[in-house]
C-alpha cells in the first residue's frame, strides 16, 4: 500500500490518533505500516527479543520503554531478527543502539534516540496491553502507519482513495 500520513489525516482524521513528533527515524524503511502488537517494559529488552523471534508479517511492534534514555532496547542483532521474521517496524518509547547497522535493514524504526549501553535481561515486562505515550494510545490489533511526516494510529486498517 502506497500511503502518506498527511493524506490519511485528510481522509480519516476523525478516527486517527497522531503521535506527537518526539521520535527519531531509523531503519532502512521510512514508510511502514501494520497491525500493532505491544510491550510495556523498563530497561529490559528480553520481551523484545521474544516478540521479534515470532512471525511478524504485517505487524508493527510498539514498545513502551517508559521513555528511558539510560540504555537501548533494540540493536542490530534484534533488527536482523525482526527482518528475518517479517516485521514491518518497531516503534520504541526508548532508545536503540547500532543505528548505522539498523539503518541498512529493511525495517522501519522510530525511537527517542540512541544509547550505546545494552539493557538488562531479567525477562520483566508485560505483553499485549494498551500502552500510551506521545499523546497516543497503542492497542493490540489496531493499525499503525508511519512515514517521513509522522505516525498515526487507527482502530482498523485504512484503505486510502485518491
Amino acid at each position: 500500500m502506497d500511503f502518506h500520513t498527511a493524506d490519511l489525516c485528510d481522509q480519516f482524521d476523525e478516527q486517527l490518533q497522531v503521535l506527537t513528533p518526539s521520535l527519531q527515524r531509523y531503519g532502512g524503511q521510512a514508510r511502514f505500516f501494520g497491525r500493532i502488537e505491544t510491550l510495556k517494559l523498563f530497561e529490559d529488552n528480553s520481551l523484545v527479543r521474544e516478540a521479534l523471534s515470532q512471525h511478524g508479517t504485517g505487524k508493527v511492534l510498539v514498545v513502551d520503554g517508559g521513555g528511558s534514555l539510560r540504555c537501548a532496547l533494540l540493536g542490530d542483532q534484534l533488527g536482523v531478527l525482526a527482518v528475518a521474521n517479517g516485521w514491518a517496524g518497531v516503534v520504541i518509547n526508548g532508545c536503540i543502539r547500532d543505528s548505522a547497522a539498523l539503518n541498512k535493514l529493511a525495517l522501519g524504526i522510530r525511537a527517542l534516540g540512541t544509547h550505546p549501553r545494552k539493557s538488562v535481561k531479567r525477562g520483566e515486562g508485560q505483553r499485549n496491553l494498551s500502552v500510551e505515550f506521545g499523546q497516543t494510545r497503542f492497542s493490540p490489533g489496531h493499525w499503525l502507519y508511519a512515514d517521513e511526516d509522522g505516525v498515526v494510529v487507527s482502530p482498523g486498517a485504512l484503505h486510502q482513495t485518491k
